[in-house]
């Protein structure tokens, strides 16, 4: 049986629960011993703590030994009941807010065809009328993911809410301004 210090925390070390698989140890001992091995640049000190963890940890015997006095050195009668009670406390994960990457989304799709076809026109590069398409098919693109975020945001609302009742009204509002800015395109094309 290997030699161990109970008060020193060999889990802690390699950075593993006192719940983890041998191989999970093996792999946390190898990954750590890469980055802190002396031909690699680094310490030696912390190399020896290493191998002095892995070698009580990888053993399952003197793994049980190990956890059962350092159990006892350090859990009280005491405090095993308040320990028992504890539970950990977390916050709640953020949430992604989909509509307005979607609106993003559409924006930078208009801006990049806008660029695209302003560059055929002001540069006087008409030979290269496949840019032309590419720039048409990208704001098609882009009004097709700004209308799927209007549809999105209204149905982030209850169905009480006007936005569900007015939808005839913004569906008109939205295909005008599409109309509107298309044809705000079209004169600027056009301008000599």
């Amino acid at each position: 049986m290997a030699q161990f210090d109970a008060n020193k925390d060999y889990y802690s070390t390699l950075g593993a629960d006192t719940d983890s698989t041998a191989a999970e140890i093996e792999r946390l001992y190898k990954r750590l011993a890469v980055r802190h091995h002396p031909d690699r640049g680094g310490c030696e000190e912390e190399m020896k703590a290493l191998n002095e963890a892995y070698g009580v940890l990888k053993d399952a015997e003197t793994r049980r030994a190990y956890d059962t006095e350092r159990r006892g050195n350090c859990i009280d009668e005491e405090d095993e009941d308040e320990f028992e009670d504890y539970t950990p406390v977390a916050s709640p994960s953020a949430t992604a807010d989909a509509v307005s990457g979607q609106f993003a989304g559409a924006a930078l799709c208009l801006a990049a065809g806008l660029f695209l076809l302003l560059l055929v026109r002001f540069q006087w590069m008409w030979f290269l009328w496949p840019m032309v398409i590419l720039a048409a098919l990208v704001i098609f693109f882009g009004v097709l993911m700004a209308h799927g975020a209007m549809l999105s945001m209204r149905e982030q609302y209850d169905e009480t809410h006007p936005a569900h009742r007015h939808t005839g009204l913004q569906e008109a509002a939205f295909w005008s301004l599409v109309c509107t800015g298309g044809y705000g395109v079209y004169l600027v094309m056009t301008a000599v």
